[in-house]
């Protein structure tokens, strides 16, 4: 019977420790650098600002109009997760906030990030602030 090359409490900490480590979302092979449960919680922040706040105002009641709300809405919700996967570390480190705040800041980056982008990228280009979009006229 060969020896065995580790001991089984030494397997089981390599399991446990695998197991605690945060997954990293790679892309062909090449880690991003997005933390998943970053993401997730903004995601949930940007579902709050579309559903609670309306953020993304719908149009009327067409088929197409309702397609066209519901792309633009997955797309922002989309967009404000990356957001809040790349921004939030950033925004601690700079913030000076203990890492306990790690998911709520992402929370409210995936909440904020439609207005605050929309508002960097107006100023950055020079163009004109962009409106404020109210639900209903």
């Amino acid at each position: 019977m060969p020896e065995p090359t580790s001991s089984t409490a030494a397997a089981v900490a390599t399991l446990t420790a695998a197991g605690i480590s945060i997954p990293m979302i790679t892309l062909f092979g090449v880690p991003l650098g997005l933390r998943v449960d970053l993401m997730i919680a903004g995601f949930c922040g940007s579902l709050v600002a579309i559903i609670l706040l309306n953020s993304v105002p719908g149009d009327a009641d067409t088929w197409p109009k309702l397609l066209r709300t519901t792309l633009r809405r997955m797309s922002v919700a989309f967009a404000s997760s990356i957001t809040a996967g790349y921004l939030t570390p950033l925004a601690l480190l700079i913030a000076n906030l203990p890492d306990a705040l790690l998911l709520s800041a992402a929370f409210a980056v995936g909440g904020g990030a439609q207005r605050v982008l929309i508002g960097a990228i107006a100023r950055l280009s020079g163009g004109p602030s962009a409106p404020s979009s109210q639900g209903g006229a």
